[in-house]
């Protein structure tokens, strides 16, 4: 497998989301909160005039909410035409899969065994593969 990802850290673990599924990677300035929906959600942002919903990924994995947004990375993509914010602690690197994706050891928590497609060799060591569909839609949360 030679898929390319993009490297980043989520509650305190290494993970991969599929490169191809990212349009950018962004620094968000400012969120407006939206009434009533779960605490994974924090809000709506722009970019280029297009409204984004910001996922806390910590969150959505139930981690701790990470808080402060200042200096924080999150990726864009695209789900069914809608656009995402994956709010992450630290995105850093694109690298390739180096292998197959493989079950998630246990001990990781039910968050990311929903949100996990798999853990994947990287040349930075091993990195659990997101299911962007899962994280967004919330069914993590559930799973949680």
């Amino acid at each position: 497998m030679s898929e390319l990802l993009l490297m980043c850290i989520i509650g305190g673990h290494r993970a991969a989301i599929p490169a191809i599924r990212v349009q950018s990677v962004i620094e968000i300035e400012e969120i407006t909160p939206i009434p009533g929906v779960p605490s994974f959600i924090l809000g709506l942002t722009a970019l280029r005039s297009q409204a984004l919903t910001v996922i806390d990924c910590s969150a959505a994995l139930g981690f701790e909410s990470c808080g402060d947004i200042t200096e924080r990375r999150a990726a864009v993509v695209d789900v069914e035409g809608h656009l995402y914010a994956l709010l992450v602690d630290e995105a850093y690197d694109v690298g390739e899969a180096r292998s197959e994706p493989v079950d998630v050891p246990g001990g990781f928590g039910p968050g990311w065994q929903a949100a996990a497609r798999g853990m994947v060799e990287t040349d930075g060591g091993p990195a659990v593969l997101i299911d962007v569909e899962v994280l967004v839609k919330g069914r993590v949360a559930q799973a949680a």
